[in-house]
């Protein structure tokens, strides 16, 4: 005797489609007004956008797994593109010895050593910048630069080559998605970029002090194999640049679109942290992740199969109307602790603190300098399969230390 499923909402939207990846409010508004979960026909995937069941998914581990892709593809029928990532893609136990000692190399004592540096390459950085003139690009000169100036250097890698750094991790995102054309755009350059980045992992590239290298250490006390370590520095390079350069862009563009708020952070600079959290929140630079099914789950009326994929709308639930007041608002007096942008439970991102540092530092030389900051054009986006991006983002400022203004 055959038992029915309980009927299930469906949605015919792509949500890696180009409009929805310029656009995905519409759909994301769709997705949470169906239910607690829908089915998604076009890549017959289970989707969930309510902020409850996606803090749900993300912190059930034992039966929402990483270790078969946090992309479309299975990796239980799939062969990866790349040798999966020990802590992104991969559950316990395997995953433990990784996180704790990544945890550990990321932790409070080596932030407290970067903050004096980082504060002073950011102050340099926007001098520089405004030292230009008052009319410039917000994520070519200040986001796209800032990461890649201070976050190699911290994890030791050798100035040659960091330009690989970007469409190496844009390529990692896309290929989350399904093999579209943004997937096809960067295959080309796979074989090229996957060596460059692997070389890059070996400890006689790295510099003796840094990530890369408390990473080999730890390796050498036994905490972790010589074979998880270049794979460890490997998840560093991937996840640790575009998300924040994405989420620096995110932060100066609520900023150029919200002339009340950038007013309270330079009246009171040590609300750098929570706008960058509010920022992330708000536009979620990550927008969506699998995870695959352990068992059969009912979510709310609807039984999800065993080993199927479930797609994660991080950005639906960060402005789900049922979880946050006001979702749409950048707004510097909510609290935005909750958002999960950063994901959440076992595999929330273990680099969120380093880019928190990352984001304080540049708004904060940004807010001794700045007065105003708008938008001087149309901005443009960066497509990609899972990060919400700018390419270009045109802004006018007045400069408290010149006066100079548009």
């Amino acid at each position: 005797m055959t038992t029915l499923e309980t009927p299930r909402p469906v949605n015919d939207g792509d949500p890696f489609s180009h409009a929805v990846l310029e656009n995905p409010l519409p759909l994301h508004a769709e997705l949470r007004d169906a239910g607690p979960v829908v089915h998604l026909p076009r890549y017959d995937v289970y989707a969930v956008a309510r902020h409850e069941q996606v803090h749900a998914a993300l912190t059930d581990w034992q039966r929402f797994q990483s270790a078969a892709g946090v992309g479309l593809a299975n990796f239980r029928t799939e062969k990866p593109w790349r040798s999966p990532s020990l802590l992104l893609e991969a559950d316990p136990p395997r995953h433990d010895a990784p996180r704790r000692v990544l945890s550990k190399v990321l932790g409070p004592r080596a932030l407290r050593r970067l903050r004096e540096r980082w504060t002073a390459d950011a102050e340099e950085l926007v001098d520089q910048v405004l030292d230009g003139g008052p009319r410039f690009d917000a994520a070519t000169a200040l986001a796209h630069v800032f990461p890649l100036r201070v976050f190699p250097d911290a994890v030791g890698l050798p100035p040659a080559g960091r330009e690989n750094l970007l469409p190496y991790g844009d390529h990692a995102f896309n290929a989350f998605g399904p093999h579209n054309d943004l997937v096809a755009r960067g295959a080309p350059r796979v074989p090229e970029l996957l060596d460059w980045v692997g070389g890059q992992c070996r400890r006689e590239v790295l510099a003796p002090h840094g990530f890369g290298a408390d990473i080999w250490a730890a390796s050498d006390r036994g905490d972790i194999t010589p074979e998880q370590a270049p794979l460890i520095v490997r998840s560093l390079l991937t996840a640790g640049v575009d998300t924040t350069v994405h989420a620096l862009s995110a932060v100066l563009y609520a900023f150029a679109t919200h002339p009340d708020q950038w007013r309270r952070l330079r009246d009171n600079p040590s609300l750098a942290r929570v706008a960058f959290d509010e920022a992330v929140r708000w536009e979620s630079p990550v927008q969506t992740f699998f995870r695959t099914t352990t068992t059969a789950v009912r979510v709310g009326d609807v039984r999800i199969p065993e080993g199927r994929k479930v797609l994660m709308f991080l950005a639906a639930a960060n402005r789900d109307p049922r979880r946050w007041e006001n979702p749409d608002a950048f707004d510097l007096s909510r609290d935005p602790s909750g958002h999960v942008g950063f994901g959440m439970g076992l595999h929330q991102c273990v680099g969120q603190h380093v880019a928190r540092l990352e984001a304080e530092a540049l708004l904060t030389a940004l807010a001794r300098r700045v007065e105003t900051i708008d938008l001087d054009g149309t901005p443009k986006r960066h497509h990609n399969n899972t990060l919400r991006a700018w390419e270009s983002l045109p802004v006018k400022v007045r400069d408290f230390g010149s006066g100079r203004s548009s």
